[in-house]
């Protein structure tokens, strides 16, 4: 297989971006440069596109392993979201409920601020920011929609930022099977990452910054980057790898590469989209433990993806574990469950990939002025938003500029690091496995299940 057919096979949305690749050159020789980037995906790009923002004469350069947005980027379900990619446990005890609420509303500014890179570059990602709905087929997903309501309520959303919706007002816009109601934010835009990622990549290129692919870092260090035929020398250096941090040396407990994975049909006909509706693309997702969540693509297709909580004992990353047959079966069955009009439409994608889960699920943003190292990640699988955040912190941190954004609770947040294994391969099996089974049984009796409060304290929040 070749370069362009692998990393095609990646996902629906790489195989849609990638269909005029053309690689960029690896690193060859050595480099001088202001700041050096390693990982050309979301966190990496937003970085470098927010200090060319803040200072044009930076020479910046990036080095990725593969192509840019050939990890999460570029396979996540293209939700556009808000709500902060962490606990708010976490956060409160470095700042308190009003460091949250902050946190909480530059989530929801950064929305819009992604959405004004998609018009002032003319990024083609089938931008459409029509909110996104969380919904309920049982009575227990019900009183988890409206308990997460009243979480978010504590964290200063108002009225007007999120609010409980009828089976008839979700009916109106997507039609459902067996919703019982659910929740609704105006806060979310519905992507095609890939092509946003893709996007971005060359509108950095075009305000000045080298894009090195298929040149993975061999060790990040101090004034360095080393890659195999080359290195940047840069007084800054930054560490956007997010769930490939674990193969770096030293880092295999930073994170929890967890796997998640989607599937996308063929394109339906005009017929079938009038059954369903969806014509504001506003993305949904169900309150199961083991959630599902899908959007109407640009093109017309169905893709759903879902939390399955898949971990490889020592952290693998591999290729060969992308596409999972068992769990894009149980993916299958519950786009045709919740989408029965759409029951005679083929599946023409299947694709999986990991994102980091850091020890407390919260993200952290660092920059330490005296070495010049700088990192950023652990965004737990809401990264499309806190990647940008994230990118115009870094920015703001190593060009000294004061800012909101470098107040916020994950600057200088450490996460403590996961246990050695065989204990966290053990422990992810044993909740997923206990989740799972309290899906089941919801499905099953319509009642909570309790069993979930044996491994409640180890649960990211929704």
């Amino acid at each position: 297989m070749d370069v362009e057919q692998r990393y095609r096979k990646r996902s629906l949305w790489l195989d849609g971006a990638l269909a005029q690749f053309s690689p960029r050159p690896p690193l060859e020789g050595d480099r001088d440069v202001d700041v050096a980037i390693v990982g050309a995906g979301f966190t990496g790009l937003w970085t470098a596109y927010a200090l060319t923002l803040r200072d044009p004469s930076l020479r910046i350069a990036i080095v990725e392993a593969e192509t840019a947005g050939y990890g999460a980027s570029g396979r996540n379900g293209g939700f556009v979201s808000a709500g902060i990619a962490g606990e708010a446990h976490v956060y409160s005890r470095r700042q308190g409920a009003e460091g949250v609420v902050r946190a909480e509303r530059a989530a929801i500014e950064g929305i819009d601020w992604i959405g004004a890179v998609v018009g002032s570059e003319s990024i083609d990602c089938g931008w459409v920011k029509g909110g996104s709905y969380r919904v309920a087929t049982s009575t227990p997903q019900l009183e988890r929609a409206k308990a997460g309501l009243e979480a978010r309520r504590a964290r200063g959303y108002g009225v007007g930022d999120a609010w409980l919706v009828t089976p008839e007002e979700i009916e109106a816009e997507v039609r459902i099977a067996g919703v019982l109601g659910g929740t609704y934010t105006p806060h979310c835009a519905r992507a095609d990452p890939g092509r946003l990622v893709r996007g971005l990549a060359d509108a950095c290129e075009r305000r000045g910054v080298v894009i090195h692919e298929r040149s993975a870092a061999r060790s990040i260090a101090p004034g360095r980057v080393t890659c195999a035929n080359g290195s940047l020398r840069a007084a800054v250096v930054v560490r956007a790898t997010e769930a490939f941090t674990t193969r770096l040396p030293g880092e295999r407990r930073s994170y929890l590469p967890l796997a998640s994975h989607m599937l996308a049909t063929e394109p339906l006909s005009a017929e079938t989209w009038a059954k369903i509706g969806w014509a504001g693309c506003a993305p949904i997702a169900d309150q199961h433990y083991q959630f599902v969540y899908a959007q109407r693509t640009p093109d017309g297709r169905i893709a759903l993806g879902g939390r399955g909580l898949t971990y490889r004992f020592g952290g693998a990353i591999r290729e060969s574990n992308e596409v999972q047959p068992a769990i894009h079966g149980r993916l299958e069955l519950a786009l045709r469950r919740l989408f029965p009009a759409a029951a005679h439409v083929p599946v023409s994608h299947r694709w999986g990939g990991c994102f980091a889960a850091p020890r407390d699920w919260s993200m952290s943003v660092g920059f330490d002025r005296a070495s010049g190292l700088a990192r950023a990640g652990g965004y737990s699988g809401h990264g499309v938003v806190a990647s940008s955040l994230a990118g115009r912190t870094l920015a703001d941190l190593i060009t000294g500029t004061d800012s909101d954004l470098v107040g916020l609770p994950w600057v200088g947040h450490v996460s403590r690091r996961w246990e050695p294994e065989p204990l966290r391969y053990l422990g992810a099996r044993t909740i997923a496995k206990v989740v799972a089974s309290a899906d089941r049984a919801e499905d099953r009796t319509g009642r909570p299940a309790r069993r979930v409060r044996l491994v409640q304290r180890w649960l990211p929040g929704r």
